[in-house]
């Protein structure tokens, strides 16, 4: 059945939502101390996006034209967003942590006419850049410079310059957001890639709107919910995100500061929050590490209580009843330890929902232990982020779940996931040859991932096509699993990448957490010691030793690790070896680290 969308546009759904509960809570945002939210109400928040709408046309925005958005997550960049769409403009999303010449990259690839960021800093990243479309750029924190060009105003400014157009027409935006079609762009996001230049997606009204209804069934998302919003605005989970925000009414705080999130939530208290697997990883490092280090009966207690957990699980996943006295063992293992990873989360967490990469399962299944069942979902960017998810109830670990509306979905002959339906991008922008090698003949869009279907229509991504590689010996590995796996099982790692391609046993390099590794090494001769010269002691290597033997006990004998190889350092955005969405871009980590990789096959014969 056809998913019905009563919706021309995004501004039309925000009006609408406005209209409709104008006096409810919409979006807060930390207070100076961080006390707390600071909220708006519906109202408010459509006063200020369609007066920044008004503003932009003031500016020359029109239908269609690009206004691109460079700054992290925060209230601004949401009302920027929502005024550039109710102008008729379409907004080209650009990651805060994007290098200056990336950035002017996609600003002069998108054809921007107004560039917003969050402050000077920001917008001198494109200082000296030919940009020959750009007409302005709009600061939302600081002062403009006199003599930039393009002249630079302040967003609050727009928003006066747009107040006053509609003061003398009341009925600007509304007649400009009547125009506003399915078929038009709303969006364009550039893939952040794990190789190559990235290609802007274009993604239209139609399919945001269609995740907005789509959503709404899945009851992720509930008007008396209280949601914490971190993640990058700039990524399409982002956006799908706020569609379904915007469709549903629920009250969200937004806050992208990445560093404040654990003490936010104790704060905020959400009963809704999603996230990438590696903030997921981080509270399980965390959880772990400080049971093992506290003490014998601590950490037996435990590991008992997961023990009861994951037996309940197991059940349950089975369909299974689950006996009165296991009910009795759980409810102490509630009581004694996981009422702590509650209350870690703010107390209240009713739905947590992974997205943006893969989740281990082991991980998965120890939330789901501790009564805090993670809702995995898939897509991707061509997509418009939200296409499978698990729904809160009917969880299946180890999947992404069903897909939402009336999404088709197919796997090829290869095992290659294809998609067709609203969600999916017009194209990739001006460049139509890699558009129709997107799509297969009848319209379904290949998506790179490999997976399987069940009988139920849950999916089961296996991983990146591009990441499979095949030995020397000539046996396939899936890398991810295997990672996945070893997360699991050492609670002090920090990203993992296996690797084999071509040769005769695969290796793995290794970085680790600094909380988990740190806290590890203060209770001995390491205490007081750099990262850096923790991780590469002695000590610590016998340490991850023993949990690459756990790992290699779970593996096919061609999958083990025989050798590995822990980095001096974290892999980062900054050194191009993680996607902004924090995904390894596998290639650029085999380049930074290629003497270590060397090292580890010297002596041996790699088939090229």
């Amino acid at each position: 059945m056809t998913l019905d969308i009563p919706y021309q546009s995004i501004p039309d759904m925000f009006l609408k939502r406005v209209a409709a509960t104008p006096n409810r809570r919409a979006f807060g945002y930390p207070a100076p101390d961080d006390s707390g939210p600071i909220w708006l109400t519906w109202a408010e928040v459509g006063r200020r996006a369609t007066a920044v709408a008004a503003g932009l046309r003031e500016l020359g925005v029109g239908d269609e034209d690009r206004v691109a958005i460079l700054a992290n997550t925060r209230l601004d960049w949401i009302i920027a967003d929502l005024g550039v769409m109710a102008a008729g403009g379409a907004t080209t999303t650009v990651y805060p942590t994007t290098e200056p010449e990336e950035a002017a990259f996609i600003i002069r690839d998108s054809g921007s006419k107004v560039l917003i960021v969050e402050n000077a800093e920001q917008a001198a990243k494109i200082a000296g850049a030919e940009l020959p479309s750009l007409t302005h750029v709009v600061l939302m924190d600081g002062i403009p410079d006199p003599s930039a060009n393009p002249p630079q105003l302040t967003l609050a400014e727009v928003q006066e310059r747009g107040a006053a157009a509609l003061k003398a027409d009341p009925e600007l935006i509304t007649r400009v957001v009547q125009g506003i079609t399915q078929d038009r762009l709303a969006t364009l996001i550039y893939t952040s890639g794990t190789t190559g230049r990235p290609k802007g997606v274009e993604l239209l009204h139609r399919g945001w709107c269609w995740q907005a209804v789509a959503q709404e069934n899945l009851q992720i998302m509930r008007e008396d919910d209280l949601h914490y919003l971190w993640l990058p605005l700039s990524h399409s989970f982002g956006k799908s995100l706020l569609c379904g925000i915007i469709h549903v009414g629920v009250p969200t705080y937004v806050d992208g500061r990445v560093d404040k999130l654990i003490d936010m939530l104790s704060v905020v208290r959400p009963t809704l929050m999603c996230a990438a697997p590696r903030v997921f990883e981080k509270v399980y490092n965390r959880v772990v590490t400080s049971a093992q280090e506290g003490g014998a009966l601590k950490a037996k207690i435990f590991s008992w209580a997961v023990r009861t957990g994951k037996e309940k699980v197991a059940l349950e996943q089975e369909g299974r009843p689950v006996p009165a006295a296991l009910r009795a063992k759980y409810a102490i293992a509630q009581k004694l330890v996981f009422s702590k990873l509650h209350a870690r989360l703010g107390g209240r967490i009713r739905v947590l929902v992974s997205g943006a990469a893969p989740l281990s399962k082991d991980i998965a299944s120890f939330f789901a232990a501790a009564n805090l069942p993670i809702c995995e979902g898939y897509g991707l960017t061509e997509a418009s982020a939200a296409d499978f998810v698990n729904r809160p109830g009917k969880i299946k670990i180890g999947t992404v779940g069903q897909p939402l509306g009336d999404l088709e979905c197919r796997i090829d002959s290869d095992g290659e996931i294809l998609l067709r339906g609203a969600p999916v991008m017009r194209g990739y922008h001006n460049l139509p040859e890699e558009t129709a090698a997107a799509f297969t003949e009848d319209g379904f869009l290949r998506t790179g991932d490999i997976g399987t279907l069940d009988a139920d229509g849950y999916l089961t991504v296996t991983d990146r096509k591009k990441d499979l590689f095949k030995t020397s010996g000539g046996k396939y590995v899936a890398p991810s699993h295997i990672e996945g796996q070893f997360k699991a099982i050492c609670p002090y790692v920090s990203h993992a990448v296996v690797i084999g391609q071509s040769r005769n046993y695969c290796t793995m390099l290794i970085t680790l957490d600094p909380d988990a590794i740190t806290q590890w090494a203060a209770h001995g001769p390491l205490a007081g010691k750099s990262y850096e010269e923790i991780v590469t002691s002695p000590q610590v290597r016998e340490l991850i030793d023993g949990y690459i033997a756990k790992l290699n006990a779970q593996l096919n004998r061609w999958e083990t690790i025989k050798k590995f190889t822990i980095l001096p350092r974290d892999l980062t955005i900054e050194d191009g070896e993680l996607t902004p969405s924090l995904k390894i871009k596998r290639r650029n980590v085999e380049a930074n680290f290629a003497s270590a990789i060397e090292e580890m096959y010297a002596g041996t014969l790699a088939e090229v």
